[in-house]
């Protein structure tokens, strides 16, 4: 079986690695990943609804100071929206400061 590729504008060829999970116990709901991807994978949910997920597993001593202007009672989290939209350009694991994104090289169906 053989790697899915693609081809960039200018003609070279990757290998694209689709994001296929969010680690959303160590999400601190930045939003950067939101922002670049080009193909709206991603949304910024409430902490609350990710089942078992704790609201206490969220540790605000662990990315500095508490004043950072959010009410740890809506602390946000990513979640993938539409996961079979990714393109796997990798922009969403590279934006990333906390490592979240688990991705994966898919072969091609034949």
């Amino acid at each position: 079986m053989s790697m899915i590729t693609g081809v960039t504008r200018g003609g070279e060829e990757y290998i694209p690695a689709f994001v296929m999970d969010i680690n959303q116990a160590n999400c601190i709901g930045c939003g950067r990943c939101f922002k670049v991807c080009p193909r709206e994978v991603f949304d910024l949910i409430e902490r609350e609804e990710v089942e078992g997920l704790e609201a206490d597993e969220y540790d605000d001593d662990d990315y500095g100071d508490d004043d950072d202007g959010f009410s740890d009672d809506t602390a946000m989290v990513m979640s993938l929206k539409n996961a079979l939209d990714c393109i796997g350009c990798g922009s969403c694991a590279r934006i990333c400061p906390k490592k979240c994104f688990t991705h994966e090289l898919q072969t091609a169906a034949g």
